[in-house]
C-alpha cells in the first residue's frame, strides 16, 4: 500500500510512502483487538469502590418491637438492609479488575488495529512534525491544514518531542504518542492516525522482529 507523504501545513510533499503488507496488509483479528482494548480499560479502574454492609454499618441492634402481635413483619436489628440507613445488600468491595494477556495477544491486536486503520484510509503520513517552542495555536494551525480540526485523532511520533506534546496537550480530541508506547485503545479510539515518516518505519521494524 503506497500512501502519500505531506507536510503540517497540509501540502504533499511529491513523496511516497510503502506500507509493508506484513503488518498494515494483514486481515484484522477483531476479537483480539476487543481483549486488548478490554484489559487496557480494565487496568484503569482503581477499584476502590465500597460500600457499607449490614456487619459495618454503625447503629443499634436493640430489637425495634415485639415478635408476635404487630400484625407486620418480623422485625429486629436496625442494622437491617430493609430499614432506612441500614447496611446494603451486595454491596461493592474493593477488588482488582486487572488481568493478562500474553504479549503474541498484545501485538497482534496493535497490528490488527494498524492494518484497520490503513485499509479503511483512515492513515494520513506525514514527513516530519516540530515546533521551535510549545504553541497549542500551532498545533491547531496544522490540524486545520489536514482538515482534522474536528476529527478525532492521534499523533504517532518516533520519538517523544515534547514540544509537540506540550502543544497538543490541551487540544481536545486529539492525544500524542510515540511508536513505542501506541496502544491498541488510542489506535481504535482515534477516527484519523496522523504517522510520521520515521514512525513507520520504527512500528515496521518492531512487528517484522
Amino acid at each position: 500500500m503506497e500512501l502519500s507523504v505531506y507536510n503540517i501545513a497540509g501540502k504533499d510533499t511529491g513523496k511516497k510512502v510503502t506500507l509493508s503488507d506484513e503488518v498494515f496488509g494483514i486481515v484484522p483479528n477483531e476479537h483480539v483487538v476487543y481483549l486488548d482494548v478490554k484489559q487496557y480499560l480494565a487496568n484503569q479502574r482503581q477499584g476502590t469502590h465500597k460500600a457499607k454492609e449490614r456487619a459495618e454499618v454503625s447503629r443499634s441492634t436493640r430489637k425495634i418491637k415485639k415478635q408476635k402481635g404487630t400484625g407486620g413483619a418480623r422485625a429486629g436489628s436496625m442494622k437491617s438492609p430493609l430499614m432506612k440507613g441500614g447496611g446494603r445488600i451486595f454491596g461493592p468491595r474493593p477488588r482488582d479488575y486487572h488481568f493478562k494477556l500474553n504479549k503474541k495477544v498484545k501485538s497482534l491486536a496493535r497490528q490488527s488495529a494498524l492494518a484497520a486503520k490503513a485499509q479503511s484510509g483512515d492513515i494520513a503520513v506525514l514527513d516530519t512534525v516540530s515546533f521551535d517552542t510549545p504553541k497549542t495555536k500551532a498545533y491547531l494551525a496544522m490540524l486545520k491544514a489536514l482538515s482534522l480540526d474536528n476529527t478525532k485523532s492521534l499523533l504517532i511520533l518516533n520519538e517523544v518531542d515534547k514540544n509537540v506534546v506540550l502543544s497538543g496537550r490541551n487540544v481536545p480530541k486529539t492525544k500524542v504518542s510515540n511508536a513505542a508506547d501506541v496502544n491498541t485503545y488510542d489506535l481504535v479510539n482515534a477516527s484519523k492516525l496522523l504517522i510520521t515518516v520515521d514512525a513507520i518505519q520504527k512500528i515496521e521494524s518492531t512487528f517484522n522482529k
